[in-house]
């Protein structure tokens, strides 16, 4: 729900030498060096829609969670196939793709607090269709695909405008904090929501999880509901397929862009074998680790966003993208490779912080340099790129688990990521130069902003 901007041009001085004579002791400097690494809670204070924001999307999240978790594992015990369940990721594919691009459009052509309101309240009615199903004496297994199809396409939809709307009521220089902030937000609810849907489902069994999340759904309309309009540009064109090929056109002219979206899609495609967790849990000897496998990657994501603060020190943002992605992929074939489930828990932590780290810069990027008249189409463009990678890879970790084995699928796909986003480090030499203080289109994107302060 969030997305995060560095400050203008220079990074924050260090808080233990900026006002210390050079004489001073160690003891004096840690708490600056601390302070500089915990996260900046500016966009908090300064932004009532953004606290608005951030709680309705930790609610959502915590509750999304449970259900993330939830379809799989009940997939599993109706069919007992770990293709039936990587199936959802080719389910999702196409609506993810269509509305996620359509989505993008109407992102920039009408009110972004009425689409994310009225697709919350969608994804609400769905919830409570699973857990309606989940209630019959029988459960029907086409019902998960459907909604599953469903959630996909609300989803498309109103992601753009999440995303899109951040950069309005966030100060641009507030803007790194914000994404840290909104990454924060995601890994606690990442974190509890699967550790609680363990002991959920194995205690009171699937249908509270779904109601739980039926609940927090209810919690977020009423957050979003209260925040400020934020209505389209005077001159924005009418949602058309002229203006998705207009914001397409742009990102293939932006070759950085370009990067951020190929390196993600590569690293999720090979490397993301969340759909056959609950088989691997089982491989292990461990199904009783299974939240905690989901709620591992959150852990390390989590422990990043907590020490961010030394992200707005960083300029050359291609640079970490591409880092951190092959780290994610290095970190799920070691996890691949082991056969002890406490190791393997650790590596899917380290996984789960590098893939923050790539997002976290990758946002950056985004979001200093696209105009705001196309933030909502590119935004669309950019949700395929972080969601179709997931989906596409449940297909591939379910296919290849079925042909060569769940540990092989794992620790294969984590080597074929690294190769992946090594041949795509070469061939965008745009990616690996860029640096926030010089490029051109972040520096335009300054200036502009601060037009728009002086104007008002």
């Amino acid at each position: 729900m969030t997305e995060h901007h560095p400050p203008p041009s220079a990074a924050p001085s260090d808080d233990s030498s900026s006002d210390s004579p050079s004489d001073a002791s160690s003891s004096d400097a840690s708490p600056g060096r601390i302070r500089a690494l915990l996260p900046d809670l500016a966009p908090w204070h300064s932004s009532r829609d953004f606290r608005r924001m951030w709680l309705a999307g930790l609610v959502t999240v915590f509750g999304s969670f449970l259900t993330f978790i939830a379809l799989p594992l009940q997939l599993k015990e109706l069919t007992g196939s770990a293709l039936a369940v990587g199936a959802v990721g080719a389910v999702e594919l196409v609506p993810l793709i269509v509305f996620g691009l359509y989505g993008g459009a109407l992102a920039d052509a009408m009110d972004r607090r009425k689409l994310i309101l009225w697709t919350e309240a969608g994804l609400a009615v769905l919830s409570a269709l699973l857990l309606l199903n989940t209630l019959l004496p029988h459960p029907m297994i086409w019902p998960l695909y459907v909604v599953a199809a469903l959630v996909s396409a609300l989803t498309g939809l109103q992601r753009p405008a999440l995303q899109a709307i951040v950069p309005r009521i966030v100060a641009h220089e507030q803007l790194p904090a914000a994404i840290a902030l909104n990454s924060m937000r995601w890994q606690l609810g990442a974190i509890v929501g699967p550790s609680l849907a363990g002991v959920v489902i194995a205690f009171a069994g699937l249908p509270l999880a779904y109601g739980l999340d039926v609940a927090t759904f209810a919690v977020s309309l009423v957050l979003t509901a209260g925040l400020s309009p934020s209505p389209a540009s005077h001159d924005a064109e009418k949602p058309s397929l002229r203006g998705i090929v207009e914001g397409a056109r742009y990102a293939w002219g932006r070759k950085e862009l370009l990067g951020t979206y190929a390196v993600d899609l590569a690293a999720m495609f090979f490397a993301m074998p969340t759909a056959i967790f609950p088989f691997l849990a089982d491989e292990l000897h461990a199904p009783w680790a299974l939240g905690l496998m989901y709620a591992a990657g959150a852990f390390g994501s989590l422990v990043v966003s907590l020490t961010s603060g030394w992200v707005s020190r960083v300029h050359r943002h291609g640079r970490m993208v591409v880092l951190a992605a092959a780290g994610w992929g290095a970190a799920m074939a070691v996890a691949g490779w082991l056969d002890d489930i406490w190791p393997v828990l650790f590596f899917l932590a380290v996984a789960g912080g590098c893939d923050t780290v790539s997002g976290l810069f990758r946002s950056a990027i985004w979001d200093q340099t696209i105009p705001d008249e196309l933030r909502g189409r590119l935004a669309g463009i950019e949700l395929l790129s972080y969601s179709v990678g997931p989906q596409l890879g449940q297909v591939r970790a379910g296919g290849m688990a079925t042909l060569t084995g769940v540990r092989t699928s794992v620790w294969a796909g984590g080597l074929a990521c690294v190769a992946a986003v090594g041949l795509l480090a070469v061939s965008l030499p745009k990616l690996m130069a860029y640096d926030q203080r010089t490029d051109e289109h972040a520096v335009a994107m300054r200036r502009r902003k601060a037009a728009v302060v002086e104007a008002a």
